[in-house]
């Protein structure tokens, strides 16, 4: 399970984050492309983008229960 105290600075605020656990699969940015994205240096993923409809919710929380290393974390704000 991701932890908020390990997730990445460079994640947009709002619910959704990745942290430290992510390998850079890019399982998330395949998933959902609109709210994650790899870094420059294919370090990891990020989110860029919270997602604003039913879909895109839908989608993160595929991304979520999908990621191999369970990196990606809802901190419920939303």
């Amino acid at each position: 399970m991701a932890s908020i105290e390990y997730r990445f600075s460079d994640n947009i605020s709002g619910p959704f984050y990745v942290d430290s656990n992510c390998i850079a699969c890019d399982t998330c940015v395949g998933i959902a492309p609109q709210c994650f994205r790899l870094t420059s240096d294919y370090d990891h993923a990020i989110v860029v983008g919270q997602p604003v409809s039913e879909r895109d919710f839908n989608l993160c929380r595929e991304a979520l229960a999908c990621c191999p290393v369970n990196a990606i974390g809802d901190d419920g704000s939303q």
